[in-house]
Parts: structure tokens; C-alpha cells; sequence
């Protein structure tokens, strides 16, 4: 299979590792292609320029979106979701690729509630941010660019080099919300995982969140992380800048799972263990 990576920077060079491993021939684009290693057949192109995607490889077979915006407002997601993978698919199609397979990487923001309830992918997605909004457009303009499209609705990723919270924690700088909060993650080496799984599956479901096996509520995550680096618990106190836009659900990951695969880091204890072992070693 070759497969184009389309914003090629913390998650897809692993998954581009990961499907190089499986014999899969791969290209990573992303604006600053020069960081990634040659194996990943670097290719610099910006999403948002047109003009720097002519002359895509034709045969390529399987697409996974998952670049980033540059800002967290509506101007920028629709560059870089809406109008960046038109922009991309319109590219391919000129250079006469036939997409079996497209993964788009989504967000579990789309799920705007604040009680903690559960949702899964047969809850609505209702968004009231302009950033939501955007993410379910650019859904839909991902399910006519292949043959068989997989929307990945992605919780919140850490992992190596993505864990400041650790930091934070042992500088005594974090407060614990006093109201209940919950969170939804995923250690990174899941979400390749996850997307290499995809583009192997027979028949990939049309849409799946893509979330460790254990919501936690924060104030837990934060006592947990505090115990193993030795410190203070964090004081409880009203929610925080950090915390204020955060919205509260339990995502369920039943469907992925589903699917065949199985969870390398099944919850935040063995995630963040992992990554306290590297900073010790």
C-alpha cells in the first residue's frame, strides 16, 4: 500500500514508522518536510497553497489526514480542515490517484457537553464553537474523498515530548477543579496504532473515537501523576484559565475495539508510567 501522511509531524511520523514496519511505502508531507527522516519519502507542501501540491504521486492508494491548525480559532480550521483537504483531494485527483482508503483525524470537541455523560459514535455531535463546526465540515468533505473514509474522532494526545503537565505538577503550579471534569486521552503510540490498524482493516467503520479504555476525571489525574513524582497533592480551587473551555464527557471506546485492536496503553497509569520511566532513565 502507499500511503500519503498528510501533516507528517507528532503522530504521523509514528504511524509512518509503524506502517514502514508493515512493508507499506510511505510519504510524509508536511511545510517543513526536512524534518523527517528519508525513509518516510519526505514531500514539502503547505495544505493551504494550492499551487505547492501539484504534482502529487498518482499512485497512491490510501490517504490519513491528520495535520494541525495553526491557531485555535475558525479561521484557521477552515484553512487548514475544510479548505486544506479540498485542496489536497482536488491535487490528487488531478494526478489521477483513486483513493481506496482516507482516515481523517477529528476531535472528540465535537461533543460539547459538560455533565459527564457518555458518549460514543452513535451520540450527536451538536457543536456550538466555530472550531467544532469547522471540524464537522471538513467530516464531511473527508466521507466523498475515498472509497472507504474512516473519521477518527481523536481525544487528547500525549506522549513523549507532549507531557508538560508533569512539569507543571511538580512545580506546584496546577489546581485541581472542584467540580467534576472529566477527560479523554490517548497516548500517542495508540494513535498510530490505531491509524495503521485502520488502513489494514478489512471494513473500517465509517466513524470511531479514538480514546484510551479509562476516562478520568482530572483532579484524579493530577493526585495520581503528583504521588508517583513524589509531591503535593495540587489544592482544589476553582477552574482555571487552563480548564475553563474544557467540556466534561466519558467517551467510550467499545466500536474501536471492536474493530480487533487492542490498547498498548489502556489508561493514563500506564501512559504516563511510561513516560516518569523515560524521564528516569
Amino acid at each position: 500500500m502507499k500511503v500519503l501522511i498528510s501533516g507528517c509531524g507528532y503522530v504521523g511520523e509514528a504511524l509512518g514508522h509503524e506502517l514502514l514496519a508493515r512493508g507499506d511505502e510511505v510519504i510524509g508531507l508536511r511545510r517543513h518536510a526536512g524534518m523527517l527522516p528519508p525513509a518516510l519519502s519526505p514531500l514539502a507542501a503547505d495544505l493551504e497553497d494550492p499551487a505547492s501540491l501539484r504534482g502529487l504521486p498518482g499512485d497512491v492508494s490510501a490517504v490519513v489526514f491528520c495535520a494541525g491548525a495553526r491557531q485555535r480559532n475558525e479561521a484557521a480550521y477552515v484553512s487548514t480542515y475544510v479548505s486544506g483537504l479540498e485542496n489536497l483531494l482536488r491535487a490528487l485527483e488531478d494526478a489521477g490517484a483513486r483513493l481506496e482508503r482516507l482516515v481523517f483525524t477529528s476531535s472528540t470537541a465535537v461533543y460539547e457537553h459538560h455533565d459527564g455523560r457518555w458518549v460514543d459514535e452513535d451520540s450527536p455531535a451538536e457543536p456550538v464553537a466555530p472550531t467544532s463546526k469547522r471540524l464537522i465540515e471538513a467530516e464531511a468533505v473527508a466521507r466523498e474523498g475515498a472509497a472507504k473514509t474512516t473519521v477518527l474522532r481523536l481525544g487528547g494526545i500525549y506522549g513523549p515530548g507532549r507531557a508538560s503537565v508533569l512539569e507543571r505538577i511538580a512545580r506546584g503550579e496546577v489546581v485541581a477543579p472542584s467540580s467534576t471534569l472529566y477527560t479523554n486521552r490517548i497516548h500517542r503510540d495508540d494513535c498510530a496504532g490505531v491509524l495503521a490498524h485502520l488502513l489494514h482493516a478489512d471494513d473500517p467503520p465509517p466513524l470511531l473515537l479514538g480514546v484510551d479504555d479509562e476516562p478520568v476525571e482530572l483532579g484524579e489525574l493530577y493526585r495520581w501523576l503528583a504521588e508517583r513524582l513524589g509531591v503535593a497533592a495540587p489544592e482544589v480551587g476553582e477552574v482555571t484559565t487552563q480548564t475553563r473551555f474544557l467540556t466534561s464527557k466519558r467517551c467510550r471506546n467499545t466500536r474501536l475495539l471492536g474493530t480487533g485492536y487492542t490498547s498498548r496503553m489502556p489508561s493514563f497509569r500506564q501512559g504516563y508510567a511510561a513516560l516518569l520511566s523515560e524521564d528516569v532513565a
